[in-house]
């Protein structure tokens, strides 16, 4: 809990990082770790053994999609400040404007490929947590449905992450494969949000 603190502490200062992108991927690491935790009761359940074979890998790749997630959010921070460094470079001349438009252009796209990356990990959790339903563990429906919820709600957080960084980037080329792919994102998560949804309901309702 004292690490969990600390970075909300951190969160909340002024300072630049952690910031939105970190956020967003500890966001979607709860929900992984929430899916793992649906798993491992179920696995730990005599009375639940038909589902083993579906909890099993379940777990596991929750266990992944957590650490990714952790990982992207510290690669997140690094990409920011790649960012900042950017733009505390000379430009005095016109070699200096030049070479810091360069560096500044590369360090605003690598800036958004990070959150991109997260928001993927972020889909990843999403469709783990429709798999998790076929567990059909009533008693555990709401954690699968806030798993969910904390899942879409990192990748859209993610996707602002991506959009804000387009606002100050000139290649066109990059701009649009990065918006296409959160589009292809954003379309998945839709569908499997409504699905999950629909499934979480119906365990409660049942």
């Amino acid at each position: 809990m004292d690490d969990i603190d600390s970075y909300l502490d951190a969160l909340a200062s002024s300072a630049p990082t952690p910031g939105g992108g970190s956020a967003a991927a500890l966001v979607g690491a709860a929900g992984a770790s929430l899916v793992a935790m649906v798993a491992r009761i179920t696995l730990e359940s005599p009375r639940r053994e038909a589902y083993h074979g579906a909890a099993r890998p379940i777990a596991e790749e929750a266990d992944r999609l957590r650490t990714a997630l952790r990982g992207a959010g510290v690669r997140d921070e690094a990409a920011y400040a790649a960012v900042t460094r950017a733009q505390q470079l000379p430009r005095d001349t016109d070699p200096e404007r030049a070479l810091r438009a360069q560096a500044l252009e590369t360090a605003l796209a690598h800036a958004a490929d990070e959150p991109l990356a997260a928001a993927t990990l972020a889909r990843d959790v999403l469709a783990l947590c429709a798999r998790a339903l076929a567990l059909e563990h009533r008693g555990l429906a709401s954690d699968v449905g806030c798993a969910a919820e904390f899942a879409l709600a990192s990748l859209r957080a993610s996707a602002y992450n991506v959009r804000v960084n387009h606002r100050f980037m000139k290649d066109q080329a990059t701009i649009a494969r990065q918006a296409a792919r959160l589009e292809e994102l954003e379309g998945e998560a839709d569908e499997t949000i409504a699905r999950v949804r629909g499934g979480v309901d119906a365990l409660l309702s049942g």
